[in-house]
């Protein structure tokens, strides 16, 4: 399976996170504190030294910790140090709402490599934008999941931000929060350059193209043989079969 869009591995998952180095599908990772938190990862820098031990030649994203901007500064200046393949999550603003650009300005002449995380507006990209100006790379992460969570089509921003990137060629796009395997469909239709995929996601990319029909017979025996394993019984009248399982199910 051959896609344009570069597909990034989204988790914090050591053991997966090895096992994904070696699939030539995947063209960089992603991670953030929630999946580390999830992930039981207790002592960062280490969790990222293993990472980076692996995967030497593709982009992984570390995230600072701080919600100041003087000591953000300070921890993306220490994660970006850590290999010449790293890039640099920074939110776009606080947890006070307060804006993250100046930061994303001062950090690009210093010529850290950003990836500026958790937006999910066009106006959010229209004010960080001229702030990476110069930048060599760098990743402009719109949340798209998460505007479809707030029943809002991500569609159109992401065409739009698409558009003012053409200004910015050393800067992508990268679709971010992804809940189905139809983003993937949606963010190569309109040539976003990169998508975040949890390892669940990942494991459905072979679904793509599946004939429907064959897919709905799969589904009605899934149904049926896991009414079998539960046991179910719904005798009408002084009729009584007991059901057994005709094939395996497919999930």
């Amino acid at each position: 399976m051959k896609f344009r869009i570069k597909i990034f591995a989204d988790g914090a998952d050591v053991q997966s996170i090895l096992r994904l180095s070696q699939n030539p599908l995947i063209a960089g990772y992603t991670t953030n504190p929630t999946l580390m938190r999830k992930a039981g990862v207790s002592d960062y820098k280490r969790f990222a030294q293993e990472v980076l031990a692996v995967v030497k030649d593709k982009p992984v994203s570390f995230e600072v910790l701080s919600d100041e901007f003087d000591e953000m500064e300070a921890q993306a200046k220490e994660i970006a140090s850590w290999a010449a393949n790293v890039y640099v999550k920074i939110p776009i603003t606080n947890t006070r709402g307060e804006s993250s650009v100046a930061l994303i300005e001062r950090l690009t002449k210093a010529a850290v490599k950003l990836n500026v995380t958790a937006m999910l507006t066009i106006e959010q990209v229209k004010a960080v934008l001229p702030a990476m100006r110069g930048a060599t790379g760098g990743y402009i992460s719109i949340f798209a999941g998460r505007v479809a969570d707030a029943g809002v089509d991500p569609e159109p921003i992401m065409v739009e931000a698409l558009n003012l990137l053409k200004e910015y060629p050393a800067l992508e796009l990268l679709w971010a929060s992804p809940r189905e395997v139809f983003n993937v469909v949606q963010a190569e239709r309109i040539g976003c350059h990169v998508i975040t995929l949890t390892d669940d996601v990942l494991k459905k990319l072979s679904l793509i193209g599946k004939n429907l029909d064959e897919f709905s017979l799969e589904t009605v025996k899934m149904f049926y043989n896991d009414a079998v394993a539960a046991g179910y019984e719904l005798p009408t009248g002084n009729l009584h079969i007991t059901a057994r399982a005709i094939a395996p199910a497919v999930h």
